[in-house]
């Protein structure tokens, strides 16, 4: 689960992390009024849930009131990525010395946590550590120790910051980790983290993305959901507990099994089409869920046939074969169905599918190959 910027930085700032103070608002006049108050130029930063919004036009500097109305009026209409900006962050321009990356994810070879810090701040850090890796210094945080002192002078020694902001900076990287690891997050970062011309670091922009597994423990965070943000396939995929991407392609996919998942859309594409979708029903799932996840697939316009690849364990494939069933009857649409189900119950599966002209598949290399041929059929 994302959170907006704002939302980010009021988290670092209960950590004592140095951010600074600005209000969101929808409306224009408001901004003007704002600005008014500061007295000096502002920065108006679109509030959505996708990265590249500088370079879309979404974060703009204003000198004046009328001008800080007029931007943010430009910026509340428009859309980045296929988002539209519903609110603006106005908070004060910030006399810029140099910009530092830092933030922290987990380093799931290591098992860890890794605080990453760089000189090559406010750019695309992915950029960076495509092109100049060297450019990024790592180091791993043991969960039982917590990140140490000697680490964040490594850092900061790496990054070439000035030995005076060495006590500010190991503040702000132990803030950094203390909100990350509190709130469960899968990413926290601060790009840029700025030296100011008065010799002092803030946090200029801020980053937090949440795991949702983790949620059940924070109803606090969870609340901060942006419903507005999320597709109506995404919506309906968490109200029922499934794990759903869409892609884009033309083969709707229901597995049960991240890994699984993942394998049946490589065959996808081995076989010369691209997969629609990720959807993983994950174990045990009864013929309402199956149900639900193929009514998600078929909102896709782009879905042409869908595969279903079920290894009955812990899931009984007559379950699966039930909630096709039931499924079939409300679909907006008919789009052709080829079933590979393996497994705790797979005889009594494959008759309730055959009885409803399913076309069924002893191997997901066959599964896979009846699938793309009858998207193509339905596409031509």
């Amino acid at each position: 689960m994302k959170l907006h910027e704002y939302q980010s930085k009021e988290i670092f700032a209960r950590y004592g992390v140095p951010v600074p103070p600005g209000p969101i608002t929808a409306s224009p006049t408001e901004v003007r009024e704002i600005a008014a108050r500061l007295g000096r130029p502002v920065v108006i930063k679109a509030q959505v849930l996708v990265g590249g919004r500088g370079k879309a036009g979404g974060i703009r500097r204003a000198a004046t009131p009328a001008e800080a109305e007029t931007v943010a009026a430009a910026i509340l209409s428009m859309e980045i990525k296929g988002q539209p900006v519903r609110q603006v962050l106005v908070t004060e321009a910030a006399d810029i010395v140099q910009e530092f990356y830092l933030g922290m994810t987990i380093d799931r070879v290591a098992r860890q946590p890794v605080l990453m810090a760089s000189a090559a701040g406010g750019v695309d850090i992915e950029t960076v550590a495509r092109a100049t890796p060297e450019r990024i210094a790592r180091v791993r945080v043991d969960p039982f120790l917590g990140l140490r002192d000697y680490q964040t002078r490594d850092l900061a020694l790496a990054m070439g910051l000035d030995a005076r902001l060495v006590p500010s900076f190991s503040a702000i990287a132990r803030g950094l980790e203390r909100a990350f690891v509190e709130t469960d997050a899968a990413l926290a970062e601060i790009n840029p983290l700025a030296i100011l011309s008065d010799g002092t670091l803030a946090a200029l922009d801020a980053k937090i993305v949440l795991d949702d597994n983790a949620l059940t423990r924070h109803p606090d965070l969870a609340t901060l959901r942006e419903p507005a943000e999320e597709t109506a396939a995404e919506c309906a995929a968490r109200e029922n507990g499934l794990s759903y991407v869409q892609i884009g392609g033309t083969i709707g996919c229901m597995v049960n099994g991240a890994g699984l998942a993942m394998a049946t859309m490589d065959l996808i594409r081995l076989h010369g089409a691209e997969p629609a979708n990720f959807l993983d029903i994950g174990g045990g799932a009864k013929a309402d869920r199956v149900a639900a996840g193929l009514r998600i697939i078929l909102t896709d316009p782009n879905a042409r046939a869908v595969l279903f690849n079920i290894f009955g364990g812990i899931t009984r494939c007559d379950e699966v074969a039930r909630g096709i069933l039931a499924a079939r009857e409300g679909l907006p649409r008919q789009v052709p169905m080829v079933a590979r189900l393996v497994g705790t119950n797979e005889v009594e599966g494959r008759q309730i599918l055959a009885s409803a002209n399913i076309t069924p598949a002893a191997s997901l290399m066959e599964a896979t190959e009846k699938t793309v041929a009858a998207a193509r059929g339905a596409t031509a």
